[in-house]
């Protein structure tokens, strides 16, 4: 992450009382951050919309309600689209005046490397996430529906976390315990989770098992724990490069997108179809909001997007993947993080 410099208070050691104004003091403004990248994301949302939309409305026959379920769900991520950037530049403004900014050490020695970078702006994308989340219940959910519970239980972990990633980002928080704020995260998602704990056990060591499906048990909810620890510092890890903790997002929110989508085309079971549109219900309004972040986040960045956007957005990818039952293949897409995590293990410092 780049490095931060908050604003010094001034000091009351020097006793002399000072001059008479004669002139009237100007106050100084910082300038404006610079405009959103629309051509870029504009290319980012061909390259991964077209595939999308042909699976949806092309490749498989799905059904109409749940296709339906899924255009209001896209329909208010665009909407939190456009909400997010105009709320990027306002949100700017204040963590700037509260002396939350950072300067870009990858630009040491240029003019923008003495600019002030507005920070931990991951906060605009949390909050506009939330309220898109809990709008999208109003025309999905009935009162009496099963999926409620886990649905708001998922909510309530994002939001544990969103507020635990800008509490890292005010109060610096050392590396050890950062480890352990996914766990507390996680807490609400795993007391309401009601789905299976059985793991498929790969074709090749069924011989040496015995079974085909394994039940963990207790253990299942213990791994989910240390998922959600994972998913959130693998996106964490990789701070420091303009665009690059959004942009992996992007990219793995869109992946998890067209898997969704191959599921519920290929299956016939009411109940797995259900949890990959539970998935997607969540993933649509990340990668929308995600883009708008982007657009200011992509090199040079003009916003910095903090912790409290990483631990969010890796915290959504792990409830999804647990809720909607496909958290082993979640770990596909994980798979560069999975080895450059291994690999910087005894480099690692707090």
């Amino acid at each position: 992450m780049a490095a931060r410099k908050r604003a010094s208070a001034t000091t009351a050691t020097d006793t002399k009382p000072s001059p008479p104004q004669t002139q009237t003091t100007t106050t100084q403004i910082e300038p404006p951050i610079a405009p959103p990248k629309k051509g870029l994301i504009f290319k980012f949302c061909c390259f991964f919309s077209i595939p999308y939309f042909y699976l949806l409305f092309q490749h498989y026959k799905i059904e109409r309600d749940l296709k339906r379920s899924i255009l209001i769900n896209a329909a208010l991520s665009i909407a939190g689209f456009f909400l997010t950037q105009r709320m990027i530049p306002v949100a700017s403004r204040y963590v700037l005046k509260r002396g939350l900014f950072g300067f870009d050490i990858n630009k040491k020695g240029t003019p923008q490397g003495a600019i002030k970078v507005p920070e931990s702006l991951g906060i605009v994308v949390g909050i506009v996430f939330l309220v898109l989340a809990i709008l999208f219940q109003y025309f999905n959910f009935t009162a009496d529906s099963n999926w409620l519970v886990e649905y708001n239980a998922a909510l309530a972990s994002i939001c544990f976390m969103i507020l635990l990633g800008f509490v890292d980002d005010v109060l610096d928080v050392p590396w050890r315990v950062k480890l352990l704020l996914p766990s507390f995260a996680a807490l609400p998602l795993l007391m309401a989770y009601a789905g299976h704990t059985t793991i498929i056990i790969p074709k090749p060591l069924v011989f040496y098992i015995g079974q085909e499906v394994l039940d963990l048990g207790w253990v299942y909810k213990l791994y989910m724990g240390l998922l959600a620890v994972f998913c959130t510092n693998s996106i964490n890890i990789h701070a420091g490069l303009n665009g690059l903790e959004v942009g992996q997002t992007v990219v793995i929110a869109s992946a998890i997108l067209i898997h969704n989508l191959m599921q519920i085309g290929v299956s016939s079971d009411p109940e797995y179809k259900q949890a990959h549109a539970f998935s997607i219900y969540l993933v649509q309004p990340l990668l929308a909001t995600s883009l708008a972040l982007l657009s200011f986040n992509w090199y040079p960045s003009s916003v910095f997007v903090g912790d409290t956007y990483t631990y969010f957005a890796g915290m959504t990818m792990a409830v999804v993947g647990i809720l909607g039952h496909y958290s082993e293949t979640l770990l596909i897409f994980f798979l560069p993080q999975v080895l450059n995590f291994l690999l910087s293990l005894p480099q690692v410092q707090s």
